[in-house]
């Protein structure tokens, strides 16, 4: 039996125990687990679950919720509590399942670990870009988390989305791109085996080079990690903390510290806010049989707030269109038509997310966009989605992404960032959309 095998046992062995620890009580609902077929290009044959709850919000959020090896979809729902979270707050989770042998999810090949490369990423972004369309998703709030392998590929679908997802939350895992392995191997000793040591500004590029000449925002990273993980050793905790705090241009030094229970120290880094860029939590003696505690991960998110309202989802079928790929220009874009702004602001004691909706209420095109505004004084920028922003406070220009650079006549593209303040949680007074003024709404 050669080491790859050995340990790839190991690592199958422990997760099947973890699958026996997160077990909890089914909520009570009527809602049910429901196998999707045919949800897109699915280059490895990905097999797709969706749980949507009875009382299912406005323009809901998303959750991509990956199992661990030798898991399944079905299994990580029943042993989980996502699902008794997004029947009480209305948000719909995704579980999907790997169908290679091992049961791990594509963290290894150079096929994985790029931007439209193909394997794994590729059938996962169908399945999110399905339930964005089937049920008008808020794509400004949509999220990933997994256990081991799953949590390996958290890492990998913020890397390779960066434009997508609006954080993640990884139990037990590793750096995005430790374990590449150059090939068809799905075992990386040194990577699992905490012997993979880089330097921040390393682990930073290896995220940036899979999405060549992204510049826009990250997302936030939640990570979780045992210090007596015997699978995927503990120095894979300080490296991951490493890479995403440098994605986001941050010290290693923490920002805030405390301990959220007995044996458990929590750090967060570039905000002592609730919603850090980077918030990472230690595990004293704990093996990589690791509780997962979904309720810190749906406040993390941000998607603990008040119970949807009794709206049931849509049953008009995706529209086929998919977004444009055409980059944006590099020109200056050119003059808008007339515009509209809402802004929706959503504070608590130190931070702020907004969401920012823009309609083009001309009857032309807008090919190529930027928006223009100030910030109350106060308030920063510290991540955002679906746009470019800078400078992070002032007067601030949010530019259009790949993949939302056109807006049609009377149609509409939403962004947002997550900012913090000073005490004001006040609006900008005005916006231009490519310099002419918008009513705001």
């Amino acid at each position: 039996m050669t080491l790859k095998t050995r340990m790839l046992g190991v690592v199958m062995a422990a997760v099947t125990l973890a699958a026996a620890a997160l077990t909890f009580a089914t909520p009570a609902s009527a809602a049910t687990l429901t196998q999707v077929t045919n949800f897109g290009t699915n280059p490895t044959n990905l097999q797709m679950h969706l749980y949507v709850p009875d009382r299912v919000a406005t323009r809901p959020a998303i959750l991509l919720a990956m199992h661990y090896c030798t898991g399944t979809g079905p299994a990580f729902h029943s042993g989980t509590q996502y699902a008794s979270l997004a029947d009480r707050y209305g948000f719909i989770v995704i579980y999907p399942s790997a169908t290679r042998s091992s049961k791990c999810w594509d963290v290894y090949s150079p096929q994985a670990l790029r931007r439209g490369g193909g394997s794994d990423p590729v059938g996962l972004m169908s399945m999110v870009d399905y339930v964005r369309q089937r049920y008008s998703a808020d794509p400004a709030r949509i999220f990933a988390t997994g256990t081991s392998s799953g949590a390996m590929m958290t890492n990998v679908m913020l890397g390779v989305y960066p434009d997508v997802f609006a954080a993640g939350a990884s139990f037990a895992g590793v750096p995005f791109a430790c374990f590449a392995t150059g090939g068809t191997s799905e075992w990386n000793s040194e990577c699992a085996n905490g012997q993979l040591i880089r330097t921040a500004q390393q682990w930073g590029d290896l995220v940036r080079e899979a999405y060549p000449g992204y510049t826009g925002q990250r997302p936030r990273m939640q990570i979780w990690h045992g210090t007596n993980d015997e699978t995927l050793r503990y120095p894979n905790f300080g490296e991951q903390v490493k890479q995403w705090t440098n994605v986001h241009g941050l010290s290693q030094t923490p920002t805030y510290t405390d301990s959220p229970q007995s044996g458990y120290t929590r750090t967060r880094y570039g905000s002592s806010g609730p919603m850090a860029p980077v918030e990472a939590i230690s595990m004293q003696g704990v093996t990589h049989n690791l509780p997962v505690d979904a309720a810190q991960v749906i406040r993390f998110f941000g998607l603990d707030g008040t119970a949807p309202p009794t709206t049931p989802p849509p049953t008009t079928p995706p529209p086929t269109t998919p977004p444009p790929t055409t980059p944006p220009p590099t020109t200056p874009p050119p003059t808008g038509g007339p515009c509209r702004v809402g802004y929706t602001v959503n504070a608590w004691n130190s931070g702020l997310t907004a969401s920012v909706a823009i309609t083009n209420t001309g009857a032309t095109a807008v090919n190529g966009w930027a928006l223009t505004f100030t910030l109350p004084t106060g308030q920063r920028i510290t991540s955002g989605w679906n746009a470019q922003y800078a400078p992070a406070s002032g007067a601030v220009t949010a530019r259009n992404v790949s993949y939302n650079n056109t807006i049609a006549p009377n149609a509409s593209v939403e962004i947002g960032f997550q900012a913090t303040h000073e005490g004001g949680t006040g609006k900008p007074t005005s916006f231009a959309l490519n310099g002419a003024a918008c009513s705001v709404s």
